[in-house]
This record gives structure tokens, C-alpha cells and sequence, in this order.
């Protein structure tokens, strides 16, 4: 199937009612995995290369990856840059054959926000592709705090920039491992009173199961990033297969035995998303 962009996916969820998975990918073997789930769950998913990604695998590389996957696959699959923090980033994948860019800007103020997100919205749009912005910082479990999004503010930057995805910024957080938080659906009212733009939830590993697919068929939050989740679950599966023959030492062999256990997890993930 021809790779899909953001808008190409989100808009049927945004108007179906439900919400499609943004996966968190850190090599071949996990989004190969992410792909095979969501054919068996018969959904669109949206594959990822956050920075820690980028960092270990160069984005042209990535770009053929993702591709390779999409021409492959029976269901939609878009090729998503997470966290670009430069145009120079963000434009890079551009030419890498990514069909979505989200620029971050979140730690910005306003103006410098809406001025540098409306950089990228204009040059993925030219190319035919989509982009995601962020207004209010989503933080990290034991680093730094979030900084909440101001629904009047959403509104402005969703108006300005053009975005086809609004990242929002309502007590979820990055990397945590647990799902003793919650969001605050009082401050998503209000930003889904104000604007028409799916939303994103980044940090959607620490969403409550149910709060998450609750959202997902109720509110205009069409997308959950999904990380340590799955980072959990391939890392467990990988240090079963090595725990179980210590001197076996080929890699291609040990990591076979991540892909089963990697697609059982995600498939509850996007079954819980999906319309």
C-alpha cells in the first residue's frame, strides 16, 4: 500500500471517532514488529523516529526503512518525524521521504513558536505532506517539569500555523513507566471548544488503559504517541531470549524472539485505539 501522510489518516479517525497509534520506533526490529500489528488489527499506525532514533540510525536511512515497510504493508503507514527541533532537522527528513514532520517548538514562547511552526507547515505543505506542531511542554518523568497548554493559546497557534496535528500539553509526560497519572479532561474540553485541529497526546504510555481508549472514541485527541510501552515490552522479550542459552551469541537469532512478543503488545495497544 503507498505510505500515507498524517492528515491521510487522522482526518478519518477525527471524523470516525477514534484514534490511531503513533509508535515510538528504535531500529528495524520493533517497527518491523509495530507493522505486522497493525495489519493484524486491520488499522492505520504511524511510525516514529524520535531523537534517540535519529541519534543511532541516520534519518535517509530511516526514510528508506519506514518506505520499505509502507510499500509492504496491507494497511496505511506514515513515516513520522517526532521532536525535529530545526528546520535544518525537519527539512532533512523532508528529503528523506518522511511523509510527516512535527517541529517542535513547545519550549519557545508564543510568537517564536507559531513564527518557526509556520516555517515547517509551509514547506511540508509545498511537498504534499503533513506536519504536527506543539503548543504547551509536555515534560519528563524525573527530569523536567511540564508547562501546561493555555486553551486560548492553542487556539491562536492552531489558526496561525496551519497545522494539521496540535501536540497539547494536559498532564501527560514523557517516558514514564507507570499509569498513575491521568489527563485533564477539563483543559482538553476547553482546547476542543476552541479549535478543530486533531490532537496528540505524546507520553501516552502513562495514560491509564482505559482513560486512553475512553478519549480516543470521545474527544478530538486522534493520536497517541506510544514509547516506553513498547520499549518495555521488546526490552523484556529480548533479555528473555538472551537468559535462556547465555552462549548463544548471534544477534540475528536472539532478536527473532523480540517479534512475536513485540506484536501481542502492540496489537492491544492499537485495539484500544481504534474505531
Amino acid at each position: 500500500m503507498p505510505i500515507a501522510t498524517l492528515s491521510e489518516v487522522l482526518q478519518p479517525a477525527l471524523k470516525g471517532s477514534y484514534a490511531v497509534g503513533g509508535l515510538v520506533t528504535l531500529g528495524w526490529e520493533d517497527m518491523r514488529a509495530f507493522v505486522a500489528a497493525a495489519e493484524a488489527e486491520n488499522c492505520s499506525v504511524i511510525l516514529q523516529a524520535g531523537p534517540g532514533c535519529r541519534e543511532h540510525t541516520p534519518l535517509p536511512v530511516l526514510g528508506k526503512m519506514f518506505r520499505y515497510l509502507a510499500d509492504n504493508a496491507s494497511v496505511p503507514v506514515v513515516a513520522h518525524l517526532d521532536h525535529g527541533y530545526t528546520y535544518d532537522e525537519c527539512a532533512l527528513a523532508l528529503d528523506s521521504g518522511f511523509t510527516s514532520l512535527m517541529y517542535d517548538g513547545s519550549r519557545k514562547s508564543l510568537k517564536e513558536n507559531i513564527e518557526e511552526t509556520k516555517r515547517i507547515v509551509k514547506i511540508a505543505h509545498e511537498s504534499n505532506i503533513s506536519c504536527e506542531g506543539e503548543i504547551g511542554f509536555v515534560g519528563y518523568s524525573n527530569g523536567e517539569n511540564s508547562a501546561g497548554t493555555d486553551p486560548a493559546e492553542a487556539e491562536i497557534f492552531a489558526n496561525e500555523t496551519g497545522v494539521d496535528a496540535m501536540a497539547i500539553s494536559v498532564g501527560n509526560v514523557h517516558l514514564q513507566e507507570n499509569k498513575e497519572g491521568g489527563l485533564d479532561e477539563d483543559r482538553i474540553s476547553k482546547i476542543q471548544m476552541l479549535t478543530s485541529v486533531p490532537l496528540v497526546i505524546h507520553g501516552g504510555s502513562g495514560v491509564p488503559t482505559e482513560q486512553r481508549k475512553r478519549l480516543a472514541h470521545e474527544t478530538n485527541i486522534c493520536k497517541f504517541n506510544i514509547g516506553t510501552e513498547l520499549r518495555m515490552a521488546f526490552g523484556q522479550a529480548m533479555r528473555n531470549a538472551v537468559n535462556k542459552d547465555v552462549k548463544r551469541f548471534d544477534r540475528v537469532s536472539i532478536l527473532k524472539e523480540t517479534h512475536d512478543p513485540t506484536v501481542a503488545v502492540v496489537r492491544r495497544v492499537l485495539s484500544n485505539l481504534k474505531g
